[in-house]
């Protein structure tokens, strides 16, 4: 078995760490670039940056933040928000980020994806993508839709379908995370992260729903995930990286080690 990857996601709004339920009730709870020092002290195998308001607002992911915690940290981050273009994407990657994570924008532009690919390598370009589910139907074939800008928007697009093209243009991973799970710390979706990782060939990162150290070895085994993102576990919850990562190990679970 390849070793599992146990990622933090860190959702930023004005230059502070975020969290709510379903997209809903955020609450400020940290400065970013101090977490990220934090949690690549404490073990964690990578992070993920979601700059949540900049699309919203119209503007560039924060370039600043973004340059700030790659002098800090030395594991992989991904970052994403307020990415509109090939330029967006170089100035992520030239501040510092090791990959760029594209969800709204791919959907209506899936361009960027082969572009992005073409420019900076398939290895750099992060499909995020936000699911719920709806039920089966002619439509939607796995019963889940694809959402946008925040989980608000319907794209009426089956998730399957999606996954597949996405990979199709080149990208490299696939960020799967569930509305329906998303910050309730119920356990990730399961079913949807199994359909997703056998339909296609490249890493799958579960996301949405985490509240133990079960759910998450679950999602790697039953779930058939590379990775498992977290953010309650270990912003609220008092979990630890390096606690996580060695209890699932304990379980199984093969998980990355840090060399």
């Amino acid at each position: 078995m390849l070793s599992k990857r146990l990622i933090v996601c860190l959702d930023v709004r004005n230059k502070s760490v975020t969290k709510g339920v379903k997209f809903q009730g955020n609450v400020d709870i940290g400065d970013p670039v101090e977490m990220a020092a934090e949690y690549y002290e404490d073990g964690v195998d990578e992070l993920v940056f979601y700059d949540i308001t900049a699309s919203a607002e119209k503007r560039p992911i924060d370039i600043e933040m973004v340059e700030r915690v790659a002098k800090t940290i030395f594991i992989p981050f991904s970052v994403g928000g307020g990415i509109s273009n090939l330029k967006d994407m170089r100035r992520a990657l030239l501040a510092g980020a090791e990959k760029v994570s594209v969800n709204s924008l791919a959907v209506k532009n899936p361009q960027i994806i082969s572009d992005g690919a073409s420019a900076f390598g398939n290895q750099c370009v992060v499909l995020g993508m936000d699911a719920i589910w709806r039920g089966k139907s002619d439509k939607l074939p796995s019963g889940y839709e694809v959402v946008v800008n925040g989980g608000r928007t319907p794209m009426g697009l089956d998730m399957l379908e999606w996954a597949k093209k996405a990979e199709g243009l080149g990208a490299g991973e696939i960020c799967l995370n569930s509305i329906d799970a998303d910050g309730t710390k119920s356990g990730y979706d399961i079913r949807a992260t199994k359909m997703v990782s056998e339909a296609v060939g490249i890493p799958v990162i579960a996301s949405g729903g985490a509240g133990t150290v079960e759910h998450i070895v679950d999602v790697l085994t039953e779930g058939m995930a590379d990775a498992a993102l977290v953010a309650s576990m270990v912003h609220f919850m008092g979990f630890t990286c390096s606690g996580i990562k060695k209890e699932v190990s304990s379980l199984g679970v093969k998980m990355r080690e840090r060399f």
